[in-house]
């Protein structure tokens, strides 16, 4: 019998574990990921694929791990340009004193298009491929993540006062729905409504939105119960937690993204899963802003799906999936007392599967699985700092770190390569950090 001919594929990436998420604790041990297309044809045993396929191009990761790409749930992905600024203070205080008036001085097409560049060369140099980013200028932040050749959830923002981008609430969704129908088919841009939060957008237009993300079947990306003083306000001035008020407007829904979740009763955790909505846990920004500790563990034990993010670079201040996994894992068992509360593979999950899951992209990125789009993070766990590794998903979520990320690609295409940036000048970066570092401290 003659040898059926191997099958030309682009991509053959061996490696000494692949890791799925789909099942959640599965390690597949000496596999191969076969892409073509920008997609993942096959996942199956080295030996098998090196006789089944033949690539234009072989990467042997002999002591690496591949997981699918990492999603950063909730970004202000441009203020990267405010790292650092005006650290160590309270919330509000951070915003209206040092932080929207900086905003207000900066604030362009330019100030959003530099940033978030900046910021999408961090996050693919930590394996992040998709983030969920809400900030004024979206069409910048869409030219940015285009320009990296990154995956991006583009938040249509609505604020009810006026910026330097838009007049009031109409211009904002106006200016948001015409950059959508321009750019509604590019494939590594979805979209998403963002209004900012409870006590930055009136019950009118929400209203608005929500009529708007149902016939538009758009996610809806909120700041929600970040802090107390956020739910007093609310109580003075609507007589109704914010929750609770978003309920009447009909905002509720597995559409719902609500961001932090800090200050929730066990009903609002319950209703959160009743109405299928999702949780994008910034746990760095918590704690730095002092915001407080959500309630993870029993979030997820209603059902709720939870998915991770950084916040903006100004109120972390990294853009680091790895450290935000770690860091949810422990806080999770230090707030229950349970140990094996937040297990390795289940945080692993929130960074990946469950991100994709709360923008409607799962059956797209999220796993590991023939037919899905390749985005895919190789992550090298020879060093020192991995050994010895009896399990490489607690390895990742509790040794390794953002610099063990060796290789990114985001559809089928390397974006990092041997922790070299293949779509963005990292000098040139850094220059232009250095101009607006000099513009906003003048």
């Amino acid at each position: 019998m003659p040898e059926t001919p191997a099958h030309p594929v682009e991509t053959l990436i061996e490696a000494r574990w692949v890791i799925p998420v789909e099942p959640s604790d599965a390690v597949l041990t000496d596999h191969s990921v076969a892409v073509d297309g920008g997609r993942i044809v096959a996942i199956l045993p080295t030996e098998e694929a090196r006789r089944r396929f033949v690539a234009q191009r072989y990467y042997r990761l002999t002591d690496h791990a591949l997981i699918p790409g990492l999603i950063n749930l909730h970004t202000h992905a441009a203020m990267t340009l405010l790292r650092g600024y005006s650290d160590d203070l309270p919330l509000m205080e951070w915003l209206k004193a040092h932080i929207w008036p900086a905003e207000n001085r900066h604030m362009s097409p330019d100030f959003v298009r530099d940033g978030t560049r900046i910021a999408c060369a961090e996050m693919l140099r930590g394996g992040t491929t998709c983030f969920n980013d809400m900030y004024f200028f979206p069409e910048a932040v869409a030219e940015a993540a285009l320009d990296a050749g990154m995956r991006a959830a583009i938040g249509l923002i609505v604020i009810d006062f006026p910026t330097a981008y838009a007049g009031d609430s109409d211009d904002y969704l106006n200016k948001g729905f015409a950059l959508r129908d321009r750019l509604r088919d590019e494939p590594l841009l979805s979209f998403t409504l963002a209004p900012h939060a409870p006590y930055t957008v009136g019950d009118k237009t929400f209203k608005k939105i929500a009529t708007f993300a149902s016939q538009l079947d758009l996610p809806v990306h909120v700041h929600l119960h970040e802090t107390e003083d956020e739910i007093h306000q609310s109580l003075a001035q609507h007589n109704l937690r914010p929750l609770a008020r978003l309920q009447n407007l009909g905002l509720l829904g597995p559409g719902l993204i609500a961001v932090h979740g800090v200050h929730l009763t066990p009903d609002e955790q319950a209703l959160l899963a009743e109405q299928g909505c999702h949780v994008a846990h910034c746990p760095a920004s918590n704690l730095k802003l002092a915001s407080g500790f959500a309630p993870i563990a029993t979030l997820a034990g209603h059902g709720v799906n939870i998915g991770i993010g950084t916040d903006g670079a100004a109120s972390n201040n990294k853009l680091d999936l790895f450290s935000e996994m770690r860091l949810a894992a422990l806080l999770a068992k230090g707030v229950t007392g349970d140990a094996a509360a937040l297990p390795a593979h289940t945080a692993l999950q929130m960074a990946t599967l469950n991100g994709a899951r709360a923008l409607g992209l799962d059956d797209r990125i999220g796993s590991l699985a023939p037919g899905k789009l390749a985005d895919i993070v190789a992550v090298d766990l020879s060093g020192i700092e991995t050994q010895p590794c009896f399990d490489p998903i607690s390895a990742l979520v509790y040794a390794a770190g953002r610099e063990q990320v060796s290789h990114v690609w985001v559809n089928g295409e390397l974006r990092l390569d041997n922790r070299q940036l293949t779509s963005l000048d990292e000098r040139e970066l850094k220059l232009t950090a250095n101009v607006w570092q000099s513009r906003i401290t003048h």
